[in-house]
């Protein structure tokens, strides 16, 4: 089946069970850049593999050093599958365009709950997503849920949102750990903004983004600013 490309991953495309989130570290934005090629060369001059891959997503991180790889499976198996049989030619292949890519922090989500457009055609195009990563202190899927709740519950209260904000996917952790947010920005500079506005971060001191804050069980969390590189898909998807 023929490849399709597209930049922005649509994190509602339908039929999706599994998601595997990574991040190659490259090094430097010529590195980047390389490797982003590599990727879309490889992927295309091959047949799109059959067995429940529906779309394959790379950003670059906006540290010029990392890529982050975002997945699309029918389920944990289908993923396993092409893991044992169909991974290693294209890994090599991209390895001997970019020697020395460290993969690392592989693990596997489902889209929880999430808002906005994702696609062009659906409204404004994140030209930048932030990803969120967020750590619980042991497996609880039901505290993940409900701290994600608490974070719609305050967005939907705020009197005074930080603009540039296009969308909010959070995606849960199967091992019940950890939250990772992909959310949309017009730009950039546009997050740096609201992050740099008064206040805790973004939102406003209000009792649901204090809520938020407190949650209990949170233990950490990361920010990762990338742009849209590229994503693949077969021909016949949806867009993405």
């Amino acid at each position: 089946m023929p490849v399709r490309l597209s930049t922005l991953p649509d994190f509602t495309r339908p039929g999706v069970g599994v998601v595997m989130v990574s991040t190659w570290r490259v090094g430097t934005p010529e590195r980047q850049q390389a490797t982003v090629e590599a990727i879309t060369r490889v992927w295309r001059s091959r047949p799109w593999p059959t067995g429940g891959l529906l779309s394959y997503s790379s950003l670059t991180g906006n540290d010029g050093e990392t890529l982050l790889h975002y997945s699309q499976w029918r389920d944990r198996a289908a993923h396993q599958a092409f893991a044992a049989t169909g991974r290693d030619e294209r890994v090599a292949e991209i390895d001997a365009a970019v020697p020395g890519i460290e993969r690392v922090g592989l693990r596997p989500y489902t889209l929880y709950r999430g808002e906005g457009p994702t696609v062009p055609g659906d409204g404004p195009v994140p030209g930048c997503f932030v990803a969120v990563d967020v750590e619980f202190e042991g497996p609880d899927p039901a505290r993940l849920r409900s701290w994600v709740d608490t974070v719609f519950e305050a967005i939907g209260t705020d009197p005074h949102l930080a603009p540039g904000g296009i969308s909010a996917y959070f995606h849960a952790a199967t091992d019940g750990t950890r939250v990772l947010n992909l959310a949309g920005w017009e730009s950039e500079q546009a997050h740096v903004d609201a992050l740099a506005a008064p206040g805790q971060g973004i939102g406003s001191d209000t009792e649901q983004w204090r809520a938020v804050r407190a949650h209990p069980g949170v233990k950490g969390s990361t920010v990762t600013r990338c742009t849209p590189a590229i994503s693949l898909f077969p021909a016949g998807g949806a867009t993405g």
